[in-house]
């Protein structure tokens, strides 16, 4: 039915989150109809993004090239605060609060089943080693309010427990069952200032 890049670039479009194919179809006639050399620049920040971003190896958020991101590089940061988040855009989200000064961890993901295999994919190791290696005082927790969120929650207070530093979650500004990425400015802070200890 279409020609063979055209079905390459929708069948790209279909496999991105919250895309049909319907719309996947819009998308690409609509780059075959834009400026080209608009195109062309688009393409050049897909490569750019494969080719430059990567994992930052302190904290897995997001950073430029193979290094550290931008939070864990800056000295105006409080280093004696870890705030767990599942993934980088809770990062972000929680930034633009303002409400938040200390340092992240990114699990990449949370335990929607609690075996070996899951727990394996996130990045649990990495955080007991900074919170025994750094003068990490607090560990927020920022799992998303639902029921993989608190079982991810729970497990990593039984992680941390052993550890000499303070467990807090995120108040329940957050309506449980939300996602913090989508979460407004307002109800991240007031979820940030009433986090309780685990």
């Amino acid at each position: 039915m279409f020609p063979k890049t055209f079905q390459k670039l929708i069948d790209h479009f279909i496999a991105l989150p919250s895309i049909g194919p319907k719309m996947a179809e819009r998308l690409v006639l609509f780059l075959f109809k834009y400026d080209k050399d608009k195109v062309l620049s688009f393409a050049e920040d897909l490569q750019d993004l494969a080719n430059n971003l990567h994992f930052c190896k302190n904290c897995y958020h997001i950073a430029e090239d193979e290094g550290l991101c931008s939070i864990c590089l800056s000295e105006n940061r409080n280093r004696e605060i870890i705030c767990v988040t599942e993934d980088p855009l809770d990062v972000i989200s929680i930034e633009k609060s303002k409400a938040f000064n200390g340092l992240y961890h990114v699990l990449g993901g949370n335990l929607t089943v609690m075996n070996d295999k899951e727990i394996k994919k996130l990045n649990f190791d990495k955080l007991i080693e900074r919170v025994r290696e750094e003068e990490v005082k607090e560990v927020i927790i920022a799992t998303n309010p639902t029921t993989d969120g608190d079982t991810t929650a729970l497990y990593l207070r039984r992680i941390l427990q052993e550890l000499p530093v303070k467990i807090t979650r995120l108040g329940r500004g957050m309506p449980t069952g939300g996602d913090i990425e989508y979460a407004d400015q307002i109800t991240l802070s007031s979820a940030i200032e009433g986090r309780r200890e685990m």
